[in-house]
C-alpha cells in the first residue's frame, strides 16, 4: 500500500503502465464471487436450518442477523454524516446499472429478490437473487439430510458433502489469491495516486476514521446495550471479552480466535451446551463489523466515483445484502474486501477495469488490512455478547460469576 501510493505521488500518470498488475487482481476476485455465494450460503444455510435447531440455535442466529443488520445501518449512517470521499479527475457520473437500481422502488427491488432464471441471475451477476436461491436451496437440502427416507438422506448427505468440498476449496483459492495481493493493491493504489496526487490521502484518512468509529458505536450502543437490557454489567462482560478482541485484532482471524473466544463465555459462567455451538457458528454467521465496514465502504465508493449519495432503495437493498451474506462469510482474512465486491455489485457498482469505481475500491483494499483488524475484532466480540444473551434467556448462564 505505501510502496504504491509512493510511486503515484512521484511518478504522477506516467506510471500507468503499471494498471494491467492491478486489474489482474480485480479480475481473479471477480472470478470466485459466484463460487463463493453459493457454495458457502448452501453449507451455512443447511447448517442453521429449523432441522437442526432448538430453542438455543433459533436464538443465537436470530440475535446473530439482527445485530448485523443495525450494524450495517450504523455503517451507513456514519458514511452518510462523514461523506468520506476522494475527488477523482473525469469521474464517471453514475454506470448504466447504478442508474437502473437508483429508479427502482423499494418494493420491485425486494420482488427483484426471486429469481425467475437462476443460472441467468449467476451469469449477469445478479446477487441478491443468488443468495435467495441459495439460502433456499439449503434449508431444502438440511431437510433432505434429515429425511427418514434412507435413500433421500443419503442423497442430501452426497450433496452437502460435494457443496462443503466446495466452500473449503475457494476458502483456500481465496488465500491463494490473497497471496497475489500485495502486488495487486500496489499497482492500483499506484495508477489511482497517480491521477489524484495528495488530495486522496485525507479522503483515505476520513474512511478509516468513519468505518472505526462505526466499530466503536456498535460496541458501546449495540453489545453493551444489549447486555444491560439482559441485566448483565457490561464492564463485567468486557473484563472477560478483551481477550477475544485483542486476539481477533491481530489475527484477524475470526475462526483462528475461536478457542479464546470460547474461554471468555467459559470464564463468564456460560454452559458449554451453548458456546460450543454459538462461538464456532458465529465465526461463519456473525459478521458485525464486516457489516459496518461494507456500509461506510459502498458510500465512500458511491461518493468517489459518482459524487451522488446512495439511494433509499440502494440503501435498502445494502442492508438485506449485507445481512444475508454475513451467513457465509468466510472466517479468514480478507474475506470482508471480497464481500464489499459483492455489496456493490447489488446495487450496480461495477467494478470494470479503468472505471472510477474500480479506483475507489482500489483505495480500500489498499487499506483492508488496517479495516480488517477492527472489523474481525467486533466479529468476536459480537459471537461473545450474543452467546451470553443467549445463555442468560435459557437459564444457561451462572450468574454468580457475574456477581464476583
Amino acid at each position: 500500500m505505501a510502496l504504491g501510493i509512493t510511486l503515484g505521488l512521484v511518478f504522477g500518470k506516467s506510471i500507468a503502465w503499471i494498471k494491467p498488475f492491478g486489474d489482474l487482481f480485480i479480475r481473479l476476485l471477480k472470478m470466485i464471487v459466484m463460487p463463493i455465494i453459493i457454495s458457502t450460503l448452501i453449507t451455512g444455510a443447511a447448517s442453521i436450518s429449523p432441522v437442526k435447531l432448538g430453542k438455543i440455535g433459533a436464538r443465537v442466529v436470530v440475535l446473530y442477523l439482527l445485530t448485523s443488520a443495525f450494524a450495517v445501518c450504523i455503517g451507513l449512517a456514519a458514511g452518510a454524516i462523514f461523506k468520506p470521499h476522494v475527488v477523482l479527475e473525469g469521474a464517471a457520473v453514475a454506470s448504466a446499472a447504478g442508474k437502473e437500481v437508483a429508479k427502482l422502488n423499494i418494493s420491485q427491488t425486494l420482488l427483484n429478490i426471486v429469481p425467475t432464471n437462476w443460472f441467468a441471475s449467476v451469469t449477469t451477476d445478479s446477487v441478491l437473487p443468488v443468495i435467495f436461491f441459495s439460502i433456499l436451496f439449503g434449508i431444502g437440502l438440511s431437510y433432505l439430510c434429515e429425511s427418514k427416507k434412507e435413500h433421500m438422506a443419503e442423497n442430501g448427505k452426497l450433496i452437502l458433502s460435494f457443496c462443503e468440498g466446495v466452500s473449503e476449496l475457494m476458502v483456500n483459492m481465496t488465500g491463494a489469491i490473497m497471496q497475489y495481493a500485495p502486488i495487486g493493491v500496489c499497482a492500483l493504489l499506484a495508477n489511482a495516486f497517480g491521477g489524484i496526487g495528495l488530495k486522496g490521502l485525507s479522503g483515505m484518512g476520513m474512511a478509516v476514521f468513519t468505518v472505526f468509529l462505526g466499530y466503536a458505536v456498535h460496541i458501546v450502543i449495540v453489545y453493551f446495550g444489549l447486555i444491560a437490557l439482559c441485566g448483565l454489567n457490561p464492564l463485567r462482560f468486557w473484563r472477560d471479552a478483551k481477550d477475544a478482541f485483542i486476539t481477533g485484532f491481530v489475527s484477524r482471524s475470526s475462526y483462528g480466535t475461536v478457542p479464546v473466544t470460547m474461554q471468555a463465555c467459559e470464564r463468564m459462567g456460560v454452559s458449554k451446551e451453548v458456546y460450543s455451538f454459538s462461538i464456532p457458528l458465529g465465526a461463519t454467521i456473525n459478521m458485525d463489523g464486516t457489516a459496518i465496514y461494507q456500509g461506510v465502504c459502498v458510500t465512500f465508493i458511491m461518493l468517489t466515483a459518482t459524487g451522488a449519495m446512495l439511494t433509499p432503495a440502494q440503501i435498502g437493498t445494502v442492508i438485506l445484502t449485507a445481512t444475508l451474506m454475513s451467513i457465509g462469510t468466510a472466517g479468514v482474512p480478507g474475506a470482508g474486501a471480497i464481500m464489499l465486491l459483492m455489496v456493490m455489485e447489488s446495487v450496480g457498482l461495477k467494478v470494470d477495469q479503468g472505471s472510477a469505481v474500480a479506483a475507489a475500491y482500489a483505495m480500500i483494499l489498499g487499506l483492508d488490512a488496517i479495516f480488517d483488524m477492527g472489523r474481525t475484532a467486533l466479529n468476536v466480540t459480537g459471537d461473545a455478547a450474543c452467546t451470553a444473551i443467549v445463555a442468560k434467556s435459557v437459564g444457561l448462564l451462572d450468574m454468580g460469576k457475574w456477581n464476583s
